[in-house]
């Protein structure tokens, strides 16, 4: 079985790059640019700061954030208090919440608006 090991996914993220924050504020579900790509791609499998999903509790209109496991076989942790009315709102909020982890550095509050 292929485990996620943090050290396969190490493509630098720059904090101070808000042109990438923006990018993907404008188009959570992509197209992404070939840099926005990679941190994206970094940001999913690198398991920085806890793996999370989402789950549609209402398919199509409503989605709650789930903290994945680090070990296959536990349980799934729900996030009750984050729930989504949009799947973009959603993958919003799994950005910053990978943002952070990865840069120490929370989104600036000017772009954690919706565009």
């Amino acid at each position: 079985m292929i485990g996620t090991d943090p050290k396969t996914a190490h493509y630098p993220i720059d904090a101070e790059r808000r042109d990438l924050i923006e990018e993907f504020r404008r188009s959570p579900k992509g197209p992404y640019s070939s840099e926005l790509q990679k941190i994206v791609h970094r940001m999913r499998w690198s398991g920085e700061g806890g793996r999370f999903a989402l789950m549609p509790v209402v398919p199509g209109k409503t989605w709650m954030l789930m903290l994945l496991p680090a070990r296959r076989g536990d349980p799934i942790v729900p996030q009750p208090d984050q729930i989504f009315t949009s799947l973009e709102d959603a993958e919003w909020a799994v950005f910053k919440l990978r943002w952070k982890a990865i840069t120490e550095h929370a989104i600036p509050e000017d772009l954690d608006t919706t565009p």
